[in-house]
């Protein structure tokens, strides 16, 4: 298989059979390894990528990386795809393609302290290609790929592109600030002005990309480090 080509600032490092690159990446991230370092897997039915960065600024600005690094995947596969394949997003994390379930994107660092600078940030995403599903009938709010007509979208061109549409976003997001970032998420965003069970209506985000949620005549804010995963 050929392996991706990236852009300068980053460097991939494959992973084979069941590896996790979410994991793997933490580890590295953990041991010192350099911020751009790209851990991925592709296999024929699934893909996964992580990315390692070293912010410099407190851990509540710095998950600004999460959604940039959607946006980068929206703008990549929407790149790549037919005009007609619908990609978005959720707000804790989740890809769409034609309204089902395709991905997710996660997220994990060396601390849980929004005002701490972290030593790392791990942002992660997984895809699926092809559904193992035998009876993919019955779970129709889930979906893969190559099954929505993307079929000539090569996971080795989808890494390549997520990775210079991202490092786009990220250039952007240092000269700009999150305005620009903030907007193009917005309108990629699912779910907003929806009902979310048993807890109120999702009403957008702050300018922190913070899930504002309306509970009666209560708006209460959960803040993007609520979507951190315990560490590895």
């Amino acid at each position: 298989m050929t392996e991706p080509v990236f852009p300068p600032l980053l460097t991939g490092h494959p992973v084979q059979g069941a590896e996790d690159p979410f994991d793997r990446a933490q580890a590295m991230a953990a041991l010192g390894c350099d911020s751009g370092s790209v851990v991925y897997n592709i296999q024929a039915d699934h893909l996964r990528v992580a990315i390692v960065f070293a912010p410099e600024v407190p851990l509540g600005d710095a998950m600004a990386m999460l959604p940039l690094a959607a946006v980068g995947f929206q703008n990549a596969l929407g790149a790549l795809a037919p005009p007609e394949v619908a990609v978005h997003l959720g707000w804790d994390g989740l890809i769409c393609v034609n309204g089902a379930r395709c991905g997710q994107f996660r997220a994990a660092a060396s601390g849980t302290d929004p005002d701490a600078v972290p030593d790392w940030l791990v942002i992660g995403w997984d895809l699926a290609l092809l559904q193992t599903s035998d009876t993919p009938g019955d779970t129709p709010d889930i979906t893969a790929l190559y099954d929505e007509g993307c079929a000539d979208v090569s996971a080795v061109q989808l890494v390549e592109s997520w990775s210079r549409h991202m490092l786009t976003w990220l250039n952007r997001w240092q000269e700009d600030g999150n305005a620009p970032l903030h907007a193009e998420w917005m309108g990629l965003l699912r779910g907003v002005g929806e009902p979310i069970e048993g807890q109120g209506v999702f009403l957008g985000t702050d300018e922190q990309f913070g899930m504002l949620i309306r509970d009666g005549a209560d708006t209460h804010l959960r803040p993007l480090t609520h979507l951190l995963e315990e560490t590895t």
